[in-house]
């Protein structure tokens, strides 16, 4: 018997999201194929039953995170053995069928790669900006990035639940298989030579939005084809990056329909 619940309200709630504890519980929606979102683990547990958790969670490619043993009590008081899980209210798509599935639809693919956005707000206002921009298709990373709850679901009107999501275990080489399926790889960042409105944004195309705090990773910036800025004339000197995102994904909107 899976043990499902939504958690209460505290420092960590999450609402409406589907918890499962406790090690077969957990091992259970994993053979069942279950989208699992995120995974807690007592960072002091051991024993033979967690062990093998750990490694059916790698057979499955899902990450987990090391926590203290309060972290796990404030989601739960119940008997959660060390281990707590939270169910993705989606879908994940593989990014290396949705890409060519692009091509063969005869479409000039459009998407949006988000290097360590790790707000959910923020996160749930792309995607909406996104999916009214008609990008068909989301990239973030397994770790260190916001994921698809249902907090991100609401801040997106729903759009979340409609624009396929790839989550990917590396960025990098995500975005080098972009690169080798045709895409262009366009970082929106200050050190960009570019303006955005020079740029042809008309091509098979991948816009680089990168965290709230430090921008796009140096590898990230590394490996993209165009560096792209949006000239600042205030003195803030900065845009909120799902405004940022809006901007340069809708020039790519504007180029298009002209063509």
């Amino acid at each position: 018997m899976v043990n499902y619940r939504t958690p209460g309200r505290g420092p960590d709630h999450r609402e409406d999201e589907q918890m499962i504890y406790g090690i077969h519980p957990v091992a259970e929606a994993l053979r069942a194929g279950k989208e699992i979102d995120r995974v807690f683990i007592h960072r002091g547990a051991r024993g033979d039953g967690i062990q093998q958790l750990k490694k059916e969670l790698k057979d499955h490619g899902v990450v987990w995170q090391d926590v203290p043993l309060e972290k796990l009590n404030r989601f739960t008081r119940k008997n959660h053995q060390d281990v707590v899980a939270f169910i993705s209210p989606i879908a994940y798509q593989p990014l290396d069928e949705v890409v060519p599935a692009l091509f063969e639809r005869g479409v000039t693919p459009l998407l949006l790669v988000l290097d360590r956005i790790t707000d959910v707000r923020n996160f749930g206002a792309i995607a909406r900006t996104a999916e009214c921009a008609g990008v068909h298709a989301i990239v973030i990373p397994q770790r260190g990035a916001a994921s698809v709850t249902s907090d991100a679901i609401r801040t997106s009107a729903g759009a979340l639940s409609r624009i396929p999501v790839c989550r990917v275990r590396d960025l990098k080489q995500a975005a080098i298989f972009l690169q080798d399926s045709g895409i262009v790889m366009a970082a929106a960042t200050e050190k960009g030579t570019d303006h955005y409105f020079d740029a042809d944004l008309s091509v098979p195309l991948a816009i680089v939005m990168g965290s709230e705090e430090d921008g796009i990773s140096n590898d990230m910036i590394r490996t993209c084809d165009r560096l792209l800025r949006i000239p600042m004339l205030g003195s803030v000197g900065s845009l909120n990056v799902s405004v940022a995102a809006g901007i340069l994904l809708f020039e790519s909107v504007r180029q298009r329909l002209k063509k």
